[in-house]
């Protein structure tokens, strides 16, 4: 407390001193703020993903149960999270003994709209302890009852969550017991979660909870899962009992899973696949911050991201310290009449300090509401159309912690050296030089170099990701899939309310496709399973009919029907296409793609060839008749390589109650929108469409890759430019110092072109060395980024070329500007600068 008369007197003085070179002071915050601003809305992102709890009671009680190796599971995974199979979960809940509670959900939209375009809500499908387990209660009505969740309960209700309730309802407490359309069933509303509950999935909130046994009303007996011991689609956690530990619960795992492996064996399981499913096991692992797709999606680029803009706040602080040495030189004077007059060193450092304190407060501020709203604009970016994401943006003690580190590091980077620099004076020689700076030694200048070619050579790292992130994108972009990209919709219908019975739907939607390809305009249009480059996908092993069956391959599958190839403009190699002839009744076909002919050995023409299919928990082994070769095609996303592909005729497959079509057209997106409704709605208004365009679909898959790459160019432009302004600074500075030399040199007989070389040959110095430091520190670094990258190695000749290029450029031309006011001088005019 002693000390704190001293310090407000320190930061008056501070602020008055400020006041008078207010010109410096914007300067110096703003460049703080972008760096502080940059640094903190990242790491928010990362503490909402990684670093932070769910708000629900003692998180760090809960586990998540998963499968120790789930490689060998066979059927249907409904989820990208660990899951169960209804039964497992149900014998879980009923044997374990290690939870006080424990709890399963599943994740699904619910279709709000009575026909026409759809109207999503997010929905989860959860165990009736759910919320009790979670410590979670309702602020208006009630939540579910383990007793309400139990085969056969039909539809006892919905539970909201606090935002669907203030966005459908206005907040009125009167929904609660009304009803609410869901999937075209009335579903009565119990009660309403607190606000900032959003579930155990961060990154996607819920609209609507209903209990896993509704299920079976919702979907009917086409789509219940609730006996179907192949599908696997329920997450599991439990809440630890007090006393237990984690390798506690995980040994006691070990020990139930036999058990419940043999209880709850689907007696349609594949034969040869018998003896894998009853060696599975259970574990468990800490569940205190959820899960998350986005988690581990984007966990190493954000951690990235957060190591980039931490260099441009290294290289801003540099910037910073160049500016007080060249302010302190100039307050020599000023520094020396208080030390003569009884102020001690470390008074007059304190004094710079308080300075460097406040400048470092107020970047921090402005860059404290500049991540605000650089953090949505993230989340926005990681938004698609078809999947926003929720996430809880409201800054933490975690957060503001981090700001206020990060602002007392750059206080002490950018404002102790040249304190204690601008100290390292004779009081006597100071008062000489009258403020004129005579005491700048050649290692102070050194510094401001050596500070200058920190600057370049962290530019030269930032710049090389920002080529190689962009290159990335660019490679991908460019990439030949296999099939058209612009020009296709996407069409989404769902027909659960039509009354056509299952053996008609085939002929239903046949009808439509052909209205649709009527259309003027359209080049072709069929019906897919698997959206090419959704991230969906479904593999089996097959082999050539006739061997011995030991030479297996794994393939990815996918259902098309006729018409499909033209619409997304694949090539037909050989044979031909699917027709309404291949249906339920006919011998089973499929078309092949030449990844899948050469793999298996059937050669370059494998039409009228067969091969086997592995038997699955849905069908048993099939022979299969290759009727069409296609080219190679990506499958799942753009970065893998080309794999086999087998397309199965979806006439022969159970007709589903939805439908995805795909429609290729020479029209304008929105005109071909309203004519594909017109034909839908024509054939039957009950239908409820979703419409997108193929292209965005796409888009959506790179979305890691255009973070990267725009804020790696953001970053390493605002890098490069900081760097150019530094050198601008310290070589404006060396030509003031060397003005009268510079006049020696003239009235000798110097040219302006001797000049300008004297000049920039120094500036070319410290550029060629920064050059070589950041060269050699990117080709260090540019491991940690090779798994990022696409069709570009970290230390690719050519992209180092181009940085190192780019930087020269524009420090050089930075570097004239002084230089070629130094060739101008006049010689007496410099002389008398002496």
């Amino acid at each position: 407390m002693l000390y704190m008369p001293a310090l407000l007197r320190d930061l008056r003085y501070g602020l008055r001193t400020l006041r008078h070179d207010l010109g410096f002071a914007i300067i110096a915050i703003l460049s703080l703020a972008l760096g502080i601003g940059a640094n903190t809305a990242i790491f928010q992102l990362i503490d909402t993903v990684r670093l932070r709890s769910l708000p629900v009671a003692e998180p760090q009680h809960l586990a998540l149960i998963q499968f120790a190796d789930d490689s060998k599971q066979r059927g249907s995974h409904a989820t990208a999270y660990p899951a169960l199979t209804n039964a497992q979960w149900e014998r879980f809940r009923d044997t374990q003994d290690m939870f006080s509670g424990v709890l399963a959900w599943w994740s699904n939209d619910f279709d709000l709209a009575s026909g026409g375009d759809q109207r999503l809500a997010r929905g989860i499908y959860v165990s009736g302890d759910f919320f009790r387990v979670l410590g979670v209660p309702a602020v208006r009505g009630r939540v579910f009852t383990a007793g309400e969740d139990h085969r056969g309960c039909g539809l006892p209700g919905a539970v909201i969550s606090y935002a669907f309730w203030q966005r459908e309802f206005g907040g009125d407490p009167s929904a609660i017991g009304r009803k609410l359309a869901l999937d075209y069933h009335d579903v009565e509303i119990l009660g309403v979660t607190p606000a900032g509950f959003n579930g155990l999935e961060v990154g996607r909130s819920f609209d609507v909870a209903l209990p896993i046994c509704a299920q079976a009303a919702m979907t009917g007996p086409e789509g219940n899962w609730l006996d179907k011991g192949t599908y696997w689609w329920l997450t599991t956690a439990g809440r630890i009992k007090p006393g237990w530990t984690l390798s506690q619960v995980n040994a006691r795992l070990q020990v139930l899973s036999p058990g419940l492996f043999r209880a709850t064996l689907p007696p349609n399981y594949p034969p040869v696949s018998i003896q894998d499913y009853l060696n599975l096991r259970l574990t468990s692992s800490p569940a205190a911050a959820g899960v998350s797709m986005l988690r581990d999606s984007y966990s190493d680029p954000l951690l990235l991201l957060l190591i980039t803009a931490g260099l441009v706040l290294l290289i801003a602080c540099a910037n910073l310290a160049n500016l007080m040495l060249a302010r302190a030189t100039a307050r020599e004077h000023e520094i020396a009449v208080r030390m003569a007059i009884g102020a001690s060193r470390w008074n007059v450092i304190r004094q710079f300090v308080a300075e460097s304190l406040l400048l470092a407060t107020g970047g921090a501020v402005v860059g404290f509401y500049f991540s605000t709203a650089l953090s949505r604009l993230l989340v926005a970016f990681l938004s698609t159309g078809g999947d926003p994401l929720s996430l809880d943006l409201e800054p933490d003690g975690a957060v503001l912690t981090f700001t206020a580190g990060v602002a007392t590091l750059t206080c002490i980077l950018f404002g102790l050296i040249p304190a204690w620099r601008a100290t390292n004076v004779s009081a006597n020689d100071a008062m000489r030089a009258k403020g004129r700076g005579l005491t700048e030694s050649r290692d102070r200048i050194g510094l401001r170099q050596v500070l200058v070619v920190a600057q370049v050579s962290l530019s030269v790292v930032l710049v090389v990701g920002a080529l190689l992130f962009s290159g990335s994108l660019r490679n991908l972009l460019s990439v030949d899939a296999g099939f058209r990209q612009n020009g296709v919709l996407i069409a989404s219908l769902d027909f659960r309310r039509l009354p056509v019975p299952p053996t008609q739907r085939a002929a239903f939607k046949q009808g439509i496709l052909d209205k649709l390809r009527a259309i003027p305009g359209v080049e072709g249009a069929g019906e897919v399973r698997i959206l090419p480059l959704s991230g969906d996908s479904t593999n089996n092993r097959v082999w050539i009919e006739g061997s011995d069956g030991l030479a297996k391959m794994d393939t990815n599958f996918n259902w098309v029907s006729g018409g499909y190839l033209k619409a997304m403009g694949i090539t037909l190699l050989a044979g031909r296409d699917f027709t309404v002839h291949d249906s339920m009744n006919s011998p089973r076909v499929a078309i092949v793609n030449q990844s899948f002919a050469r793999r298996l050995g059937l050669g370059d023409n494998p039409v009228g060839k067969r091969f086997r299919r592995e038997s699955t928990p849905a069908s048993p082994e099939l022979s299969v008749e290759v009727i069409g070769l296609m080219r190679d095609t990506k499958y799942e996303k753009l970065r893998e390589a080309f794999r086999p592909i087998a397309f199965l005729s979806i006439e022969q497959e159970r007709v589903d109650p939805d439908a995805t079509f795909v429609i290729r057209s020479t029209a304008p997106l929105s005109d071909l929108i309203a004519q594909t409704r017109a034909v839908i709605l024509g054939a039957n208004r009950d239908i409820t469409t979703e419409f997108r365009s193929f292209a965005d679909t796409v888009a959506d898959g790179l979305t890691r890759e255009r973070l990267l790459a725009t804020l790696s160019n953001f970053f390493g432009a605002l890098a490069t430019l900081i760097a150019a302004l530094g050198l601008y600074g310290v070589m404006s500075y060396l030509v003031a110092r060397r003005t009268n030399e510079i006049g020696v040199r003239v009235a000798l007989g110097a040219s302006s072109r001797d000049i300008l070389v004297l000049i920039l040959r120094q500036s070319a110095a410290l550029l060629a060395v920064g050059l070589a430091a950041g060269t050699l520190l990117s080709l260090a670094l540019g491991r940690t980024v090779s798994s990022l990258l696409f069709g570009l190695q970290p230390n690719d000749s050519s992209t180092l070329a181009i940085a190192a290029l780019l930087l020269a450029v524009v420090t050089q031309t930075a570097s004239y500007l002084p230089a070629r006011r130094a060739a101008r001088l006049e010689p007496m005019a410099a002389l008398r600068e002496e």
